[in-house]
């Protein structure tokens, strides 16, 4: 079975990728929330400046699920502190692909499903139409985006895409990124930081010349 992803204009437009991957259905947000909250949740360095803890969690969680859920609900407290150890796991599947060790990154993905007791299930809800979730009912905020973001990486890295997963190359930046690319060249987490790299490879063939 020949897996296909799509992730819609709206989101390639926001990380300033032209042209795009096919990859499929729900799982296009999915991973996309997975990229969201180890951006928004991990310390580290972000476009050239250290990244921090955020002193706000609860906004930090709400910005990294709305990175594919634009609508998705505040998110409180207890919860934003579950999808911060959360996003310390999905961590290092990226850092993993990134340094090209793909088996590291599909035993912490098997990890996550078994201990999220991820399984597909149909639901319907908020006049949507029926539609693939990866858990049950019944469960945790982070708990059930555990077991979402576990199968949506999962399906990337069973598939011939499954080196589109990566870290920024930029100085100074350790933000993810899911690579939509038609031609999967893509090293930067975001278009600034992609600029910051070009401007310093100009002033210093400038200062050469």
């Amino acid at each position: 079975m020949t897996v296909v992803y799509t992730f819609d204009s709206h989101n390639v437009e926001r990380e300033g990728v032209t042209g795009q991957v096919d990859f499929n259905s729900h799982n296009d947000g999915v991973v996309l929330v997975a990229v969201g909250l180890v951006n928004a949740l991990t310390p580290g360095e972000r476009r050239g400046r250290p990244f921090p803890v955020p002193a706000d969690l609860p906004a930090a969680a709400t910005e990294g699920l709305r990175n594919g859920y634009p609508n998705h609900r505040e998110v409180g407290e207890g919860d934003a502190g579950e999808l911060a150890e959360v996003a310390e796991r999905l961590r290092v599947v990226f850092e993993a692909v990134s340094s090209g060790d793909v088996d590291t990154a599909a035993g912490q993905v098997n990890r996550l499903l078994d201990e999220s007791r991820a399984r597909p299930r149909l639901d319907r809800h908020d006049g949507e139409p029926w539609h693939l979730h990866f858990h049950g009912p019944g469960g945790t905020m982070a708990g059930d985006w555990a077991a979402s973001c576990a199968t949506g990486l999962a399906i990337v890295l069973g598939s011939e895409f499954h080196d589109r997963l990566g870290v920024c190359t930029a100085p100074h930046c350790d933000r993810v990124y899911v690579d939509v690319s038609r031609n999967g060249t893509r090293r930067f987490c975001s278009t600034p930081c992609q600029n910051r790299v070009k401007t310093a490879a100009f002033r210093a063939r400038t200062k050469t010349a």
